[in-house]
């Protein structure tokens, strides 16, 4: 069980790890009003009782875990970076990291839904 976000990176692979770093970053700052938690074993942001974003650090991926709403509302902008999505994620690795604007898009879409 991960303590915390540090801990978290900390744990991830060493080529991902400026990549979480970042998207933790630019999570917070999209997301000022976000308490940052630990759920379902990976890192979050939670805006009351709504876990808003999550992210997750795999072999060779990172992925971005958003509610289906998020991901459907710019399933244009993921494709148009070269992303990969799911109904509730978007993965990306060093070789294609997730814009910044793309991540900012994302995380407010979810907080509006959050807070339906």
């Amino acid at each position: 069980m991960v303590a915390d976000h540090d801990a978290y990176i900390a744990e991830a692979p060493e080529d991902l790890r400026p990549l979480l770093v970042r998207l933790r970053a630019q999570l917070a700052h999209a997301l000022p009003d976000a308490e940052e938690v630990i759920a379902y074993n990976m890192p979050g942001f939670r805006i009351g009782q709504s876990l808003v974003a999550g992210y997750a650090a795999f072999s060779r991926q990172c992925g971005l875990y958003l509610p289906p709403s998020a991901i459907a509302s710019h399933a244009d902008d993921i494709a148009a970076a070269g992303l990969k999505s799911t109904k509730t994620g978007v993965t990306f690795s060093p070789s294609r990291p997730i814009p910044d604007a793309l991540v900012e898009k994302l995380a407010l879409v979810s907080r509006k839904d959050a807070n339906r």
